[in-house]
């Protein structure tokens, strides 16, 4: 299955627009019946080939990917815990905390600064496996869909396979953080239930059951899966907006320093519209877990259509700066461990021709 994988993975559009291989530190026989390249090909092909580790698809490619987002995910979620922990609270007490600096200034004022980091070790844990599944597996299905689609038709359609592979890899990554997830909202929202992780895990286990970790499967589906959705799509097509129409130069002359810095912009566009879209189910998911034996749509129905919007302006500098920075860092592991980072999609010979003969 991993071999038939690999070998979609070579005739991908998303591998390179110039070559079809990047092998892995591997000499290459010497190919003398083959046309001549245009010299600016040539050029541009021997960038995106330079110093490539692995090949693309592979399943080096794909476990480094898979460890590049346990790093993004992980360690940024893990960073802005207290300002999770006050979003938390607004949204399930707003009436108590009725903003990020009051929010702060309670918290303190009644459990201490030590109380702001509450909810870490689930954060951690949890994040870090999310990570795992949610860029590795868009990494898979992103090949797996565009090989049933087609060259041209991934071309054509590429924001819809950006949307449907996000979509699918988030699936399986809520499943992997809705145990933790239970665990860091109770440790944070309900005062009293526990302050660390193996106190809450055990208490819930007990009183619950497996049920108690995942009834808060269905709301974090409906929140993550469109905030992946919008994180993906919207930052393939910023980047790809932003070489295009922004930066003056193509992205195979830019240096790693400035690539990164396209994607720390392209990250934090993609990180606000995230924000905006799935506050409302991330509003019932802290809810949900605060109250025992409730359910989403009497979470729902108890917060109001103005209770789901509490916490919007913490949510938004929250996400948007994560966002920018798991992007950051999950290109930068790419660097480091010289993993293929192709450029954004460009069109296939074989289409723009046949548009040309639309036209003529």
């Amino acid at each position: 299955m991993f071999q038939s994988l690999i070998d979609a993975s070579r005739k991908n559009l998303f591998s390179s627009p110039l070559i079809t291989q990047a092998r892995c530190e591997t000499p290459q026989p010497e190919v003398t019946d083959v046309p001549p390249v245009p010299e600016t090909r040539q050029i541009v092909a021997a960038a995106a080939t330079e110093d490539v580790s692995c090949e693309f698809g592979s399943n080096k490619y794909y476990a480094l990917c898979g460890f590049g987002g346990i790093l993004s995910c992980g360690i940024t979620h893990t960073a802005i815990v207290p300002l999770d922990l006050v979003k938390c609270r607004i949204q399930v007490d707003p009436g108590k905390y009725k903003g990020i600096f009051t929010g702060f200034r309670l918290t303190v004022k009644e459990e201490g600064a030590r109380a702001l980091a509450k909810g870490w070790a689930p954060t951690l844990i949890g994040y870090s496996m999310q990570g795992l599944c949610k860029f590795g597996f868009y990494e898979v299905f992103k090949v797996l869909y565009s090989n049933a689609l087609g060259e041209e038709r991934t071309y054509l359609y590429r924001t819809s396979l950006y949307l449907a592979a996000s979509a699918s890899a988030e699936f399986f990554a809520d499943i992997a953080l809705a145990p933790m997830e239970a665990c860091k909202v109770r440790i944070q929202t309900q005062p009293g239930f526990a302050n660390t992780l193996r106190e809450a895990f055990p208490k819930i286990r007990a009183g619950e059951g497996l049920a108690g970790f995942y009834k808060g499967l269905p709301p974090l589906w409906l929140r993550q899966i469109p905030y992946t959705m919008m994180k993906f799509a919207c930052f393939e097509r910023t980047v790809e907006a932003i070489y295009k129409y922004v930066v003056p130069k193509p992205r195979s002359e830019c240096t790693k320093p400035e690539q990164l810095v396209v994607t720390f912009i392209a990250g934090y566009i993609a990180g606000v519209f995230c924000a905006i879209v799935s506050h409302p189910a991330d509003t019932v998911v802290s809810k949900l877990n605060q109250d025992k034996g409730s359910t989403a749509i009497g979470a729902a129905k108890k917060l109001g259509m103005a209770g789901l919007w509490k916490g919007l302006f913490a949510r938004i500098i929250m996400i948007g700066t994560l966002t920018a920075l798991q992007w950051f860092i999950y290109d930068s592991v790419k660097v480091y461990f010289r993993l293929p980072r192709p450029p954004p999609p460009e069109m296939p010979e074989s289409l723009r021709r046949k548009l040309e003969a639309k036209e003529a």
